[in-house]
């Protein structure tokens, strides 16, 4: 079946079941095939199918639409907590009846610098005050790092920042306060409920190019020259043609 014929979502998942890609990680292609919702940002969601209208006492049906987000690149640097600039119009003058004009509605951002218990490491960061709020309300950045999932952390650079954590945590890494035992035992108690296999750990938040490319880099091996090949087999058979004659021994007549 040609690929026009299909949906744009479907060419996705085809992808996902040839060459390459259907070789990588059962655990990574679950992730790229489950879709979750994000939590929403910049509308209230209704919670309901049915409501009263006030005015005449009849049910009516409700719809949660979303509000469409654009996500600039220079948002995958940063921790924006979800919001996005929204691409809308407005009126002229606020007059309904002029000419409406596109408008942009873009978050306020902040530069702040933010510490990884995990990592010890200071990061300069460009957040927005919904960040810091949800960063309180996960007691520590670490905390909020973990928990958010990918569809809500919406940044490259968080993601990066949690493939770091964990793989520091599944390889209960020495190097973290090497002077101070105690201190690093009580951090990885801290954050043991995170933990997870190494080999899980090293593909979570990779894109599709980096994870193809990371697999590549798996299955690739170095040439072995033709001479060397040609030698061993050599070797091998004149080990077993060694091995099956039967051996020699010559006896000295000795002298009286």
């Amino acid at each position: 079946m040609p690929l026009h014929r299909l949906p744009f979502e479907v060419w996705k998942r085809l992808r996902l079941r040839e060459g390459i890609c259907s070789r990588l990680p059962a655990h990574f292609l679950r992730s790229l095939e489950e879709r979750r919702t994000p939590t929403p940002v910049h509308y209230r969601p209704h919670g309901v199918k049915f409501k009263i209208n006030p005015k005449n006492g009849q049910r009516e049906r409700v719809e949660d639409v979303p509000i469409p987000i654009y996500f600039p690149p220079e948002s995958q640097q940063g921790l924006w907590g979800g919001e996005g600039w929204i691409l809308g119009y407005r009126y002229a003058n606020n007059d309904k009846l002029s000419k409406r004009l596109k408008k942009v509605w873009k978050p306020q951002l902040f530069h702040r610098e933010l510490y990884s218990e995990i990592l010890d490491k200071k990061f300069t960061v460009t957040v927005t005050m919904r960040t810091l709020d949800l960063i309180d309300q996960a007691y520590g950045f670490d905390f909020y790092i973990l928990k958010t999932p990918q569809e809500d952390l919406c940044s490259k650079f968080g993601m990066d920042l949690k493939r770091g954590m964990l793989l520091r945590l599944a390889r209960q890494d020495a190097q973290l306060h090497p002077a101070d035992p105690e201190r690093r035992a009580a951090i990885y108690e801290k954050y043991k409920e995170f933990v997870i296999p190494e080999d899980e750990a090293e593909w979570v938040g990779l894109t599709l190019e980096e994870a193809v490319e990371k697999q590549r880099l798996l299955e690739e091996k170095d040439p072995v020259p033709l001479f060397k090949v040609y030698v061993a087999e050599l070797v091998e058979q004149l080990q077993q043609q060694a091995l099956s004659e039967p051996a020699v021994v010559q006896k000295t007549a000795s002298g009286k």
